[in-house]
Parts: structure tokens; C-alpha cells; sequence
């Protein structure tokens, strides 16, 4: 059974083993779901297993179910509260849902840390009914842009699931909340890499390994990580990375999302994030068949405008080089997206073919 923290409080309570398990087991049979999903990580957390059984978010693939030891876990959450200086009694709040990595190693944090963690259920505007100030939260970029205004309630924030947009990092430069920018996976126990949100990060990409992490890079240029406190193989990614040092990489995409536009090499991610400095709606950079090509660039978004009006908007960004310019715009009514909110660029791409008849 794993140590509880003398200063772990759940929602204003303090817990001793026995009372804790009693707690979880009446969230595991809650009548709302986000407490249903707390319960049941905590009555395991709790057992003499010394495994977690975790499903990954389906973002890049077919969902899939990890076994991650407890001790690595455990040793994740040290290395968040060293990096953060984060004591025991500090405020948390937890609006992530604790059926995945991120929500249950929220609660990790806490019961090993000794952590105060309000746990409230998840929503895309988590601080519209909050009051108190916190000082340490996660959330996903959705959340965070529809809490810009009362951010300063959270002393540091990490922000995870998918990358920001440029827009909402020039508009969290501005907050006195000191935002950090997460890499990692479930397989890593979440984090391994942070990158603090300032004026000179909006632009240089570039992200720091925790405590004890190493990275180099594999024949793909892929990230290979290093971590064993946390993982006891060597974690061989499929994210295409520029490596700086052991320490340091800036993340440039995803092996799988490359496309091979007669015989040039493009990055759609790093296409997105020129594009993204001058729309707001939700959109995809991907490749279609192509005869000639073999791919073609294609501009995917969500919703509707017109053709014309994107067209002209594409063709007056300087910053894409010739081979970057979408040569196809597509518009798709809604683009497929995982449980919590993450695009899934594959679904929606083989939505893209099946409307075109591509197949």
C-alpha cells in the first residue's frame, strides 16, 4: 500500500489510509462520473498491486492500456515538486479528468507530496466558479484560453495534451501566472520536458528536460529518452526533434504526420505553427493522394468560411517558403477528437478522403 503524505488533504480533508479508502470508495460509486474516475484510481492507487493499469489518449494512434509501476510514478511527482519548489501544504487544483495520465498523476502529486488538492469537475472553463487562488494546476490549452482572465488565481500552471496556439502564448505573456508548456506521454509518466511561456519562448521552441531525463535522437531524427527513474527501457519516440544538448530539444513533429510532396520533405506541424499566427479557427496541414506528387499540401479546417477568402489570407503569410503553401483547402463541418478534446489528425484526415472520394 503506498505512503500517504501527513499534510495530504482532499477537498479540505485530511485522510489517514483507512479513511481514504472508505473516501474512494463512495467517489467510485458517485453519481458523477469525474468522481467515479478519482474513486477508482485512488482504491487502486491504494492496493498492494504494485502496478497501474493506464490508457493512453488515442491522440496519435489506437488508444492502448500501459502498466506503469507505482515507484515511477511516484518518482515523476518528486521531480515535478523539485523543479517547482513546490512544499507540502501547497494548493492544487485538479480539473482534469483522472482517467488518464494526467488527472491520476495530479493526485499522485498530492497523496506523495502532501499536497491540498480541490478536485472540481472537468470543464472547458475550470475557474469560472472558483474564488480561492491555488498554487500549483494542469489543464489543456482549451481550458486555458477560456481562463485568461482569471489565470492569476494559479501561481505556476502546466499546460499539456496537445501544443499551444501562438495567439494564447502572446496572450499568457501578459499574465503574471508563470505557465510552462509540458512534452511528454503516458509511457513517461506525463512530463519530462517543460518550456516556460515569455516573450522569448513564443518564438524559440525549445524545451528543458526534468531531473535525471536524457534525450538523444534515433537514425529518424526521433526523440529517444533516457529516463530511469521513470521507465525502465529506453522510450524510442516517433516525434521528429532538433536536439540541442542531452537536455535540450525543440520538438518539430510527428514521423508518421510527414509529408513527402514530390520528393521535398514537409513538416505539417511546423507549417501549422507559421499558419497559426494568423487564423483561429481549428485547422490541419496534411497531405492528400496526389498523381504527380504523390501528396499535396492540403489546408484543412474546421468550420466554414470561403475558399477565396483563405486563399488570399494563405498567399499573404511571408513566412511559408514555396514548398509550404497548401495546394488543396478542405473544409470539414467538425474534425474527429479524442474524449478529452485532443484532434485526432488521422481520423479526421480518412474523414477528408472519404468526403473527397479519395479512397
Amino acid at each position: 500500500m503506498q505512503h500517504i503524505h501527513t499534510a495530504f488533504k482532499l477537498n479540505g480533508c485530511s485522510y489517514n489510509k483507512e479513511e481514504l479508502k472508505v473516501k474512494a470508495q463512495q467517489f467510485s460509486i458517485s453519481t458523477l462520473i469525474f468522481e467515479q474516475y478519482i474513486g477508482l484510481f485512488l482504491l487502486e492507487w491504494l492496493s498492494d498491486k504494485s502496478k497501474i493499469e493506464v490508457q493512453s489518449s488515442g491522440s496519435t494512434g489506437v488508444p492502448k492500456k500501459i502498466l506503469l509501476k507505482k515507484q515511477h510514478m511516484v518518482n515523476s511527482a518528486v521531480a515535478t515538486g523539485a523543479f517547482f519548489q513546490l512544499m507540502p501544504n501547497s494548493t492544487v487544483l485538479h480539473c482534469l479528468p483522472s482517467n488518464f495520465i494526467a488527472g491520476k498523476m495530479m493526485l499522485v502529486r498530492a497523496l506523495h507530496l502532501g499536497f491540498s488538492i480541490d478536485c472540481i469537475e472537468p470543464s472547458s472553463k475550470p475557474l469560472n466558479n472558483i474564488l480561492k487562488r491555488y498554487d500549483f494546476s494542469a489543464m489543456v490549452p482549451l481550458q486555458v484560453q477560456n481562463s485568461i482572465e482569471k489565470l492569476s488565481q494559479i501561481k505556476t500552471l502546466i499546460v499539456g495534451g496537445t501544443p499551444m496556439s501562438y495567439q494564447l502564448k502572446k496572450r499568457l505573456v501578459a499574465c503574471n501566472t508563470k505557465v510552462y508548456e509540458t512534452y511528454g506521454m503516458t509511457e513517461t509518466c506525463t512530463h519530462i520536458a517543460l518550456k516556460k511561456i515569455e516573450n522569448k519562448s513564443i518564438a524559440n521552441d525549445q524545451f528543458v528536460t526534468i531531473d535525471n531525463v536524457h534525450v538523444t535522437m534515433d537514425k529518424r531524427d526521433c526523440l529517444v529518452i533516457n529516463a530511469p527513474a521513470i521507465s525502465d527501457i529506453t522510450i524510442v519516440t516517433n516525434d521528429i526533434v532538433a536536439l540541442h544538448s542531452s537536455q535540450a530539444f525543440t520538438w518539430l513533429g510527428r514521423y508518421d504526420n510527414v509529408i513527402n510532396s514530390g520528393g521535398v520533405k514537409l513538416f505539417p506541424e511546423q507549417i501549422e505553427k507559421i499558419i497559426a499566427k494568423y487564423f483561429t479557427q481549428s485547422f490541419l496541414i496534411a497531405g492528400l493522394p496526389d498523381e504527380q506528387l504523390g501528396q499535396k499540401l492540403a489546408f484543412i479546417v474546421e468550420g466554414d468560411t470561403t475558399i477565396l477568402e483563405t486563399q488570399k489570407k494563405l498567399q499573404t503569410i511571408n513566412e511559408l517558403g514555396k514548398f509550404q503553401i497548401p495546394k488543396e483547402i478542405v473544409f470539414l463541418p467538425v474534425f474527429a477528437r479524442t474524449a478529452n478534446g485532443k484532434v485526432q489528425r488521422a481520423k479526421t484526415l480518412e474523414m477528408v478522403v472519404k468526403d473527397l472520394n479519395l479512397e
